[in-house]
């Protein structure tokens, strides 16, 4: 694996959210005594594995929505 080479502002994202978005995340921050951008980070670590997980099990049922059309077909074929 290559090491990654760092760029001047390419670690860092700008996002627009939702005024009550904020608010929630300043509510959450201010709870655990943490900054917003702190509260961001862990949320976005622990969601990136979620989401994938929620993507994989997606192509799966496709996949699988797909093989069981395709059989239906076929079986309704031979009947007829």
């Amino acid at each position: 694996m290559e090491p990654i080479k760092k760029l001047r502002g390419e670690h860092s994202i700008t996002i627009f959210i939702s005024f009550e978005l904020k608010t929630r995340l300043s509510e959450l921050a201010k709870k655990y005594d943490r900054t917003v951008s702190d509260m961001l980070r862990a949320i976005i670590k622990v969601g990136i594995p979620v989401m994938e997980g929620i993507s994989e099990s997606e192509e799966i049922l496709v996949k699988e929505y797909i093989e069981l059309f395709r059989k239906m077909r076929q079986v309704r074929r031979l009947k007829d």
